[in-house]
């Protein structure tokens, strides 16, 4: 199941939910995973999705997607949130890897939103580092607040739309390379991905 052509965007797209549907059925063929497989990436990678996800252990992109080696230049941090060498990873990833599709992914139950929604509401932070990533989180809970949204499913989706827009929005090289950017969320518990926003999916396809 190797592909021999760099797919579009929404090919790209459907690919990877494609894969995911036979996750979630229990039919996964885990394309692109034998040895000969593996050394013809040797020289060179074409992978043809940039996959930003949150580093949760519960979601490994190649499994949830049903994808091998060489198909996803992924690219993690807890509550999949954004700094520079993250940025310029997913530029890499988009202008010298050629990938046509970004894909912010989300899940329910994240540490980094509990974590940002107890700080607000009981003052309590956590202690180094992780405190930082907990305030990168907060401004879309509150965003999610703002709107009258209280539950979780809901403040996922808005955490997800906020770093789809915060990634356009810095950078620049991404707006002009027409990449499509799309967010999606992950359920835990029965495996599924769904949509939750989309930018330049038709922009991209036009091009």
């Amino acid at each position: 199941m190797a592909l021999t052509r760099t797919p579009t965007a929404a090919q790209a797209l459907d690919i990877l939910l494609s894969g995911n549907r036979r996750f979630v059925e229990g039919e996964p063929q885990h394309p692109n995973q034998g040895a000969a497989h593996r050394a013809s990436l040797a020289p060179a990678q074409h992978p043809f999705a940039v996959l930003f996800g949150c580093s949760d252990s519960r979601l490994a992109a190649e499994i949830i997607f049903d994808r091998g080696l060489g198909d996803l230049f992924v690219v993690r941090t807890a509550g999949h949130v954004l700094g520079p060498e993250i940025l310029g990873s997913i530029e890499y990833g988009v202008g010298q890897l050629g990938c046509p599709l970004v894909v912010v992914l989300g899940h329910d139950s994240c540490g980094a939103i509990r974590a940002a929604r107890t700080a607000l509401e009981d003052g309590l932070t956590p202690a180094g580092y992780v405190r930082d990533v907990v305030e990168r989180v907060t401004s879309s809970v509150l965003a999610a607040r703002a709107a009258g949204l209280s539950e979780e499913p809901d403040i996922v989706d808005e955490h997800v739309r906020h770093t789809v827009d915060l990634l356009l929005d810095r950078s620049p090289a991404l707006v002009r390379s027409r990449t499509a950017v799309v967010g999606l969320s992950y359920h835990l518990d029965d495996g599924q991905v769904r949509l939750v926003t989309s930018r330049g999916l038709d922009d991209a396809e036009a091009a």
